[in-house]
């Protein structure tokens, strides 16, 4: 596990290069594998493999155009009814397939749509929720772009570790 978080790195060109169908199932076997709060899963995930669509999610908000390069993206929600800790469980789902991507040697990067702006009187959740007919009930927390990576990133190393961070059995 270790060695996937020393060679994780956000991924923001990627390949022409498609996600075939039993790598798109591994992403989807893993992100429902995802850990949640008393086991409610209110996590519920669009695979957007359409470079039409991904090319629509990627103006979503400013810092999002490399979506439109991405072989796939899936867009995590969540039921707010069903948890009333829907954020961490969505961002845990968002992790796993982060450490999912690198795992299967694909590159990822999160984009954060959950408090954002599309435009002044349009957010970048309800953009979404538009473009790809998702009902009022379920938020959207974020987007994840995945593809083969274009780009080249040096892993972490110990010395990136910030140590001044961590305080044993008091602050």
């Amino acid at each position: 596990m270790l060695e996937l978080l020393y060679k994780r790195r956000s991924i923001r060109k990627y390949k022409s290069t498609k996600v075939d169908a039993a790598t798109v199932q591994s992403f989807l076997k893993a992100a429902l594998l995802s850990p949640s709060s008393r086991g409610f899963q209110p996590w519920q995930f669009v695979v957007v493999d359409d470079s039409d669509v991904l090319t629509q999610l990627a103006l979503a908000k400013k810092g999002a155009s490399f979506l439109k390069g991405a072989a796939l993206g899936i867009v995590i929600l969540a039921d707010p009814g069903l948890s009333d800790v829907w954020i961490e469980d969505a961002a845990i789902a968002a992790t796993i397939l982060h450490l999912t991507s690198e795992s299967l040697g694909l590159g990822s990067c999160w984009i954060q749509i959950r408090e954002r702006q599309h435009t002044e009187s349009e957010t970048a959740e309800q953009y979404v929720q538009r473009i790809l007919g998702i009902p009022d009930n379920l938020k959207v927390a974020s987007m994840i772009s995945i593809g083969y990576p274009d780009e080249s990133k040096s892993p972490h190393t110990d010395g990136d570790l910030r140590l001044d961070k961590v305080h044993n059995n008091k602050f």
